[in-house]
């Protein structure tokens, strides 16, 4: 078998519901994505949500055993040496990865759980509101319907008000008790806190609360902020989600500055993803997975020996498409279905297909002024998450 081209086709849509953190509290339900099509020879065809300059790397594919993933994966990266693995290459990469191991799959004619080599297809999910933007109200019926699916933990947008902070985590932690008496609390600051910061907010929640890990404290390379952060509180500190494949997170692991280590679809695609939670292991470090629309990287979390659990957000992102997983007990159960099990319905594709969807406010999520700096008040428009 051969690949013989890539197709690519782009959305935008509208969430159920907003999201929001630090960075952009007032939160946005724009939605846009792509989707990357990998053709063979032989009329099957691998599936990826996701793109990037994918015309600059389609060269070093086509003509090529779409089998070989591990290798061609090695030789997009090296293709883009000079340049480096970063920005739109990187979104490219990622995207040819993933599509190719749902080719791989296919053409095994099994689901990628069991191509990976997992035992069973399941994963362990933890609910994240990415909620910032959203009411009290609003918070506790997100985090009580996971925890009636049997997700015992969540995880909170806070940074900007730590009164305001102490009581929605309250709220989550209500809302997840139906699942577990003790449930797994987490908070995200998204970068926003410098070291310093970090240690004051954390440690007066952790007087109240029994956090479980703080995620991107400080900033995603500081490798000496994230280690005094990890030393001064009890808490976990995760980061990882913004840094690209594992040369980035050598130094973090290196200098003991992540006691979680994140990665997701954007950790240069399924295989430099592998690599990194292999890194993590020989290291008695946890990873956890990113979120992702139809969750399709629970394929790889049931397959990770050291993996926590996966974010899931559920925020209503596959307007044109369905998968073949379902929560249950706590846990994503994969599905039989070849590949990533995702279906794509052309007919509700075409209907939100644009050729190039305009920016609107709010994403991608800017970093906020004066992060990392000083306490900067809300504005109006960012009050909501106050109520």
């Amino acid at each position: 078998m051969k690949v013989t081209g890539f197709r690519t086709k782009t959305y935008e849509f509208k969430m159920a519901r907003k999201l929001g953190d630090a960075n952009a509290p007032a939160g946005t339900d724009h939605g846009i994505g792509s989707i990357l099509y990998v053709d063979t020879d032989e009329g099957l065809t691998g599936i990826a949500l996701g793109g990037g300059s994918i015309r600059k790397l389609e060269h070093l594919i086509v003509g090529e055993d779409p089998r070989g993933v591990v290798g061609l994966w090695k030789k997009m990266v090296d293709y883009v040496f000079k340049e480096g693995n970063e920005g739109e290459a990187q979104n490219a990469i990622c995207a040819i990865d993933i599509a190719l191991w749902d080719l791989k799959a296919k053409i095994a004619g099994e689901p990628l759980w069991r191509t990976l080599g997992a035992r069973e297809g399941k994963c362990k999910a933890y609910a994240s509101g990415i909620d910032l933007c959203l009411t009290d109200d609003e918070i506790f019926k997100f985090y009580r319907r996971m925890a009636e699916a049997g997700v015992d933990g969540g995880k909170l947008k806070v940074g900007l008000d730590m009164e305001a902070d102490i009581r929605r985590l309250g709220i989550m932690k209500e809302a997840l008790s139906v699942a577990s008496r003790r449930p797994m609390l987490t908070i995200d600051s998204n970068e926003y806190w410098s070291p310093k910061q970090a240690i004051r907010h954390i440690q007066e929640l952790e007087k109240l609360f029994d956090i479980t890990w703080a995620e991107e404290p400080a900033r995603r390379w500081d490798y000496r902020g994230l280690r005094l952060v990890s030393e001064s509180i009890k808490a976990a500190v995760a980061t990882g989600e913004n840094v690209n494949d594992v040369s980035d997170f050598y130094g973090l692991i290196a200098n003991e500055a992540v006691d979680i280590v994140e990665v997701g679809s954007g950790t240069t695609g399924i295989t430099g993803a592998i690599q990194v939670a292999n890194m993590a292991h020989a290291f008695e470090l946890p990873v956890a997975l990113m979120n992702c629309p139809a969750n399709f990287m629970a394929h790889l979390g049931a397959a990770l020996p050291n993996h926590l659990a996966l974010e899931v957000v559920d925020p209503g992102r596959e307007p044109c498409f369905t998968f073949d997983n379902h929560i249950e007990g706590g846990w994503i159960h994969l599905g039989n279905k070849p590949g990533l099990g995702i279906e794509i319905d052309e007919a509700k594709l075409a209907k939100i297909e644009v050729k190039a969807p305009p920016m609107r406010p709010g994403m991608p999520f800017p970093r906020r002024q004066g992060a990392g700096l000083y306490e900067v008040p809300p504005t109006p428009e960012e009050v909501v998450w106050k109520r």
